[in-house]
Protein backbone atom coordinates (compact mmCIF):
# COMPACT_ATOMS: atom_id res chain seq x y z
CA UNK A 1 0.00 0.00 0.00
CA UNK A 2 1.34 3.56 -1.07
CA UNK A 3 1.20 6.33 1.08
CA UNK A 4 -0.70 9.51 0.38
CA UNK A 5 1.91 11.30 2.33
CA UNK A 6 4.59 12.59 0.28
CA UNK A 7 8.06 10.53 0.76
CA UNK A 8 11.57 12.38 1.33
CA UNK A 9 13.40 12.11 -2.34
CA UNK A 10 17.19 12.36 -1.99
CA UNK A 11 18.52 15.49 -3.64
CA UNK A 12 20.78 13.38 -6.04
CA UNK A 13 17.49 11.51 -6.84
CA UNK A 14 15.61 14.73 -7.84
CA UNK A 15 18.14 16.23 -10.02
CA UNK A 16 18.82 13.29 -12.49
CA UNK A 17 15.04 13.53 -12.58
CA UNK A 18 14.78 16.76 -13.53
CA UNK A 19 18.04 16.44 -15.58
CA UNK A 20 16.08 13.49 -17.36
CA UNK A 21 12.82 15.46 -17.84
CA UNK A 22 14.75 17.98 -19.16
CA UNK A 23 16.25 15.66 -21.49
CA UNK A 24 12.64 15.04 -22.43
CA UNK A 25 10.86 18.38 -22.71
CA UNK A 26 14.03 18.89 -25.48
CA UNK A 27 13.55 16.35 -27.43
CA UNK A 28 9.87 16.42 -27.50
CA UNK A 29 10.79 20.10 -29.10
CA UNK A 30 12.57 18.47 -31.72
CA UNK A 31 10.04 16.08 -32.28
CA UNK A 32 7.49 19.11 -32.79
CA UNK A 33 10.26 21.05 -35.31
CA UNK A 34 10.37 18.02 -37.31
CA UNK A 35 7.18 17.27 -38.08
CA UNK A 36 6.00 20.96 -38.95
CA UNK A 37 9.14 20.96 -41.25
CA UNK A 38 7.62 17.36 -42.66
CA UNK A 39 4.65 19.00 -42.90
CA UNK A 40 5.44 21.90 -45.03
CA UNK A 41 6.91 19.61 -47.29
CA UNK A 42 3.83 16.90 -47.76
CA UNK A 43 1.92 20.89 -48.11
CA UNK A 44 4.13 21.18 -51.42
CA UNK A 45 3.53 17.80 -52.21
CA UNK A 46 -0.21 18.39 -51.92
CA UNK A 47 -0.12 21.03 -53.73
CA UNK A 48 1.80 19.60 -56.76
CA UNK A 49 -0.76 16.55 -56.82
CA UNK A 50 -3.40 18.47 -56.84
CA UNK A 51 -2.16 21.03 -59.43
CA UNK A 52 -1.35 17.40 -61.84
CA UNK A 53 -4.48 15.87 -61.13
CA UNK A 54 -2.80 13.41 -58.99
CA UNK A 55 -4.81 11.44 -56.19
CA UNK A 56 -3.78 12.63 -52.60
CA UNK A 57 -2.79 9.05 -51.51
CA UNK A 58 -0.13 6.68 -53.04
CA UNK A 59 -0.37 3.44 -51.27
CA UNK A 60 2.59 1.48 -53.22
CA UNK A 61 4.84 5.00 -51.76
CA UNK A 62 3.02 4.39 -48.45
CA UNK A 63 3.68 0.50 -48.19
CA UNK A 64 7.40 1.53 -48.61
CA UNK A 65 7.38 4.10 -45.81
CA UNK A 66 6.02 1.73 -43.66
CA UNK A 67 8.42 -0.99 -44.39
CA UNK A 68 11.44 1.47 -44.59
CA UNK A 69 9.81 2.89 -41.35
CA UNK A 70 9.71 -0.41 -39.40
CA UNK A 71 13.19 -1.34 -40.39
CA UNK A 72 14.71 2.05 -39.09
CA UNK A 73 12.39 1.54 -35.69
CA UNK A 74 13.43 -1.64 -35.44
CA UNK A 75 17.73 -0.66 -36.10
CA UNK A 76 17.16 1.52 -33.29
CA UNK A 77 15.43 -0.74 -31.02
CA UNK A 78 11.78 0.70 -31.14
CA UNK A 79 9.24 -0.91 -31.16
CA UNK A 80 8.50 -1.66 -35.18
CA UNK A 81 4.64 -1.78 -34.18
CA UNK A 82 4.84 1.48 -32.65
CA UNK A 83 6.59 3.39 -35.45
CA UNK A 84 3.85 1.99 -38.18
CA UNK A 85 1.12 3.08 -36.01
CA UNK A 86 3.09 6.80 -35.60
CA UNK A 87 3.27 6.95 -39.06
CA UNK A 88 -0.05 5.78 -40.36
CA UNK A 89 -1.48 8.32 -38.23
CA UNK A 90 0.97 10.85 -39.59
CA UNK A 91 0.06 9.24 -43.45
CA UNK A 92 -3.83 10.17 -42.72
CA UNK A 93 -3.05 13.28 -41.91
CA UNK A 94 -1.20 14.23 -44.76
CA UNK A 95 -3.89 12.62 -47.17
CA UNK A 96 -6.39 14.70 -45.35
CA UNK A 97 -4.64 17.74 -45.87
CA UNK A 98 -3.94 16.28 -49.57
CA UNK A 99 -7.75 15.76 -50.14
CA UNK A 100 -8.09 19.67 -48.65
CA UNK A 101 -5.77 21.09 -50.95
CA UNK A 102 -6.98 19.49 -53.94
CA UNK A 103 -10.34 20.11 -53.25
CA UNK A 104 -9.43 23.72 -52.96
CA UNK A 105 -7.83 23.74 -56.18
CA UNK A 106 -10.98 22.89 -58.00
CA UNK A 107 -12.64 25.94 -56.88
Amino acid sequence: MTSSKPQAVDPEVRAELGRLRDSIDNIDAAVVHMLAERFKCTQQVGHLKAQHELPPADPARESRQIERLRQLAENAKLDPAFAEKLLNFIISEVIRHHEQIAENTKR
